[in-house]
């Protein structure tokens, strides 16, 4: 007993990350995937919620949506057809802090399967490397060879602000002409 309360006490201390849910329902025109939410989307509940990060920005400047939307109206993007998901639904941080483990192809794939969107879009060569099982040096930016029946996928360069070397717009503009097809 006196073990179960020490857990309870030490668990009371450690800040709680909430994983963000999956915003998925069948025929969506565009999912974005990302690796894993950050701390602070973790933390807030609403997806590439950094206040450095560039998606939101990107997705209007590139044409994808008609206005810039806010990190904490993610929700209300399902009317518009797009969806959010991640590889690892249980942990949250930089890609380098998500354990291997913890990321889940498999059950991504299944997700899909289920879904099928239209297309599908991974927010960062880091999560297209897990997604294919090959280095992120192996990994072209914008619209991926064709799989099958696999959903239409694209590649982006990451809107984090800890990317910004290898930030360009192109690849998005190159999924908002695609979807806009």
């Amino acid at each position: 007993m006196r073990r179960s309360n020490a857990s309870k006490q030490i668990a009371k201390l450690q800040p709680v990350l909430h994983r963000l849910p999956d915003l998925l329902r069948p025929g969506l025109r565009l999912v974005f995937v990302g690796t894993a939410a950050s701390t602070r989307s973790a933390e807030l509940g609403h997806y590439y919620a950094h206040p450095g990060n560039r998606f939101w920005r990107a997705l209007h400047e590139a044409g994808i949506t008609p206005r810039r939307y806010q990190p904490s109206e993610f929700a209300s993007l399902i009317e518009l057809g797009i969806g959010f998901t991640d590889l690892c639904k249980t942990g949250a941080g930089m890609d380098h802090q998500i354990a291997a483990e913890t990321i889940d192809v498999p059950g991504f794939r299944a997700k899909m399967d289920k879904y099928r969107p239209r297309t599908i879009a991974f927010t960062s060569k880091k999560a297209g490397s897990l997604f294919y099982g090959r280095p992120s040096a192996a990994i072209a930016l914008g619209r991926q060879p064709r799989d099958g029946s696999w959903p239409e996928t694209f590649v982006l360069p990451s809107p984090s602000g800890a990317a910004s070397g290898h930030w360009t717009l192109e690849p998005w503009r190159e999924l908002a002409a695609w979807i806009a097809a």
